[in-house]
């Protein structure tokens, strides 16, 4: 079974996403595709969107994880 990812990685997945698909657009609109040129323009949008995501994605997962002090209900 896959340990579950938490919510702080797949936000920072998600916004580095974003924030790769705002640099695409941004590519895309200037119509100035020298940032990747040897890739063809319909292949540059989709990499430069998930690189950053996935990049992201797989250092949040390898980071450790923070412990946190066990809590016992029964004292409370």
């Amino acid at each position: 079974m896959a340990a579950p990812v938490e919510t702080k990685v797949k936000a920072a997945s998600a916004g580095a996403f974003l924030a790769g698909l705002a640099v695409a657009v941004l590519n895309a609109i200037t119509a100035d595709s020298s940032l990747l040129g040897p890739l063809p323009s319909w292949g540059q949008a989709p990499l430069l969107a998930l690189v950053p995501a996935a990049l992201t994605w797989l250092a949040g997962y390898q980071a450790r994880h923070t412990v946190r002090d066990h809590v016992d209900p029964t004292s409370a």
